[in-house]
């Protein structure tokens, strides 16, 4: 199961973007326009109060020099993790094109503003399914799944707007590091890393 990386050529200083926000904006569009399915898919990791940690994967919904924002219910396992022990770490798996951005950070909610805009977008469905559902809680069977979906569908019914339940929100990891790991011949890979400092961030090559 071992291959080599050689098809994607190199990761250099001379070629890095000025800062994080330009070159994840570059990699994600290159993603993207390589048909990688879901390419703003991530994964999450959390920690809970005692250090043990959990990972699942989201989807992004948004980045700016702010950080990277994705949506959850502030009840589930990561939103409970993350407003006790405030920091996460993300990972994009573009691996067909032998790449990866790993970020770590903090970790706050976004305004209750935007959160209210992006949820006006979501379809239908996933709207009434951020009521009908209790993420991340043990429930009997399907058959509790399917009558939360019907509860939220008496409520609210098959049309005009359903709201932004009050548990439900986004979260922002803002970034302390991103690191852009290229896969290169010999497991020598390029790593270069944004790191935060008092001044702004400043660039590092880690060795692989």
């Amino acid at each position: 199961m071992r291959r080599d990386y050689t098809e994607h050529g190199a990761l250099l200083e001379t070629g890095l973007a000025a800062d994080w926000t330009g070159q994840f904006g570059r990699w994600f569009a290159e993603a993207s326009a390589a048909g990688l399915p879901e390419p703003n898919a991530m994964i999450v990791a959390t920690a809970d109060t005692e250090g043990r940690p959990s990972a699942r994967t989201v989807l992004l919904k948004g980045y700016d020099e702010r950080g990277f924002v994705f949506f959850t219910n502030y009840a589930s396992r990561k939103g409970t993790e993350v407003l006790a022990n405030p920091a996460a770490s993300l990972v994009f798996p573009w691996f067909p094109m032998q790449r990866q951005v790993l970020v770590a950070g903090a970790v706050e909610q976004v305004d209750r503003a935007e959160t209210e805009a992006y949820f006006a977008t979501r379809p239908r469905g996933s709207q009434l399914g951020a009521w009908a559902s209790p993420q991340s809680q043990v429930v009997p069977d399907r058959a509790a799944v399917e009558a939360g979906l019907q509860a939220a569908l008496e409520r609210f019914g098959n049309d005009g707007d359903v709201p932004a339940p009050p548990h439900w929100g986004g979260l922002r990891v803002v970034p302390e590091t991103v690191e852009f790991w290229q896969g290169r011949s010999n497991r020598l890979h390029d790593r270069l890393r944004f790191r935060r400092t008092e001044e702004g961030f400043v660039v590092e090559r880690l060795a692989p």
